[in-house]
């Protein structure tokens, strides 16, 4: 599974994206994101509990509950307004 990083969260992880093979029990975006915490002292700060960011599956948003399936990339990035 192929993970973006936008704006700050790039930043703060060091990279834009990353390709990663998630283990069998992750099996949401919230799952996903608690994995991805473990990776390195860089992705619990930016992907830390509480923060403000959102995510997406295969470009279209996607909440914490939503299930990973077949998805075969997942994005994150700082909240936006529309306007």
């Amino acid at each position: 599974m192929k993970i973006r990083y936008f704006a700050w969260l790039k930043r703060r992880v060091g990279v834009a994206e990353e390709d990663v093979t998630p283990p069998p029990e992750v099996r949401s975006v919230g799952d996903l994101v608690v994995w991805l915490r473990t990776r390195s002292p860089a992705h619990a700060e930016a992907l830390a509990e509480g923060g403000a960011f959102g995510a997406a599956l295969d470009r279209r948003t996607a909440t914490f509950d939503t299930p990973l399936g077949e998805a075969r990339e997942a994005a994150f990035f700082p909240p936006f307004t529309g306007g």
